[in-house]
């Protein structure tokens, strides 16, 4: 079985293979909030400077504090892509094995590293004998979702890297206050802030391993931008508690019009849900010719995957979806 899923998002490419499509398009192909947030960017002035460690230290504490973990144990990286293509390094095993399908950086990292990836379901990962174990949790695609205390007692004290990109609408599930000693979790700021290109994320882990990533990363691992949208966001945990009963509510009412249109769905989480039908290739074409983009899996041409749409995009999506059939 292959682990490599690769990522959605490839928007100029899609246009440049339908030219005609209208415009602008709708892009379904990425789990990233449509609601995000919206408040305290950088002033300008913050732009023309380097950034001050002690507002990067600032930074990584209102974090930890949404995450309920110490400081100590927060690093923040520009985004959790750059935190999972560095953690081989910092480790330096030679055998990893991925609970696949799951998000293809993984793997892609680990054998770039020079290590022995297993791509192995995820029900068989802790029966694998490999020195890290990877799990994305709640997982990319398909938003299988496992305790983090259930997916730490597995390890048995092995490395264990927990992505946990899109725990943002299911906290309940967060190993974060676990990690430590050989437990690592990865968590994303853009995906659930609806803010992407902030590139921002954190590796949760122990405080030793903390200080190794900064020093390895330097002292600006993030910019201004990342720094200042981080601190306000993370410390309204109203608005992260209103917003996940919103995604809630949108990722059912989307459920409901995919199966309208003869999609079954076949998993998710309340950023995008995973459908399955038999000609997935041909209905994500037709869907791009009316300049919708939605994500494909070449490990299984029966899936597609829808994010959530805008608040003004549902009746573009409904008639594409209409017309597609």
């Amino acid at each position: 079985m292959t682990g490599a899923v690769p990522h959605g998002g490839r928007l100029g490419q899609a246009q440049a293979d339908h030219p005609l499509a209208p415009r602008p398009w709708l892009d379904l192909s990425t789990g990233i909030n449509p609601h995000g947030w919206r408040r305290g960017r950088a002033p300008f002035s913050a732009l023309g400077r380097l950034p001050d460690p002690a507002d990067v230290a600032a930074l990584e504490a209102v974090a930890a504090r949404a995450f309920g973990v110490p400081p100590a144990r927060v690093a923040a990286t520009a985004g959790a892509e750059a935190a999972l293509r560095l953690l081989p390094s910092v480790i330096g095993a030679r055998r990893a094995a991925v609970a696949s399908p799951a998000y293809g950086s993984h793997a892609d990292a680990w054998t770039l590293a020079g290590a022995t990836v297993q791509a192995v379901a995820r029900a068989d990962l802790f029966r694998s004998d490999a020195e890290v174990l990877v799990v994305v949790n709640p997982n990319n695609p398909d938003g299988a979702a496992t305790p983090g205390a259930e997916l730490v007692a597995a390890a048995e004290g092995r490395w264990l890297i927990v992505d946990e990109s899109f725990v943002e609408t299911r906290p309940e599930i967060s190993a974060a206050a676990l990690a430590g000693d050989r437990t690592v979790v990865l968590r994303s700021f853009g995906k659930f802030y609806g803010l992407a290109g902030v590139r921002l994320g954190f590796v949760v882990c122990a405080p030793a391993l903390a200080v190794d990533i900064r020093r390895r990363i330097g002292d600006w691992p993030v910019g201004a931008d990342a720094i200042a949208l981080g601190r306000a966001a993370y410390a309204d945990g109203g608005w992260a508690a209103r917003m996940r009963m919103r995604l809630a509510r949108e990722a059912a009412r989307l459920d409901r019009l995919l199966a309208a249109h003869g999609f079954e769905i076949a998993g998710g989480a309340d950023l995008f849900r995973l459908t399955r039908c038999a000609d997935a290739m041909a209905r994500a074409r037709r869907l791009a010719g009316q300049g919708v983009l939605v994500r494909t899996f070449d490990h299984d041409p029966t899936l597609i995957r829808f994010g959530l749409p805008g608040a003004k995009d549902w009746r573009r999506l409904e008639t594409a979806l209409e017309m597609s059939r």
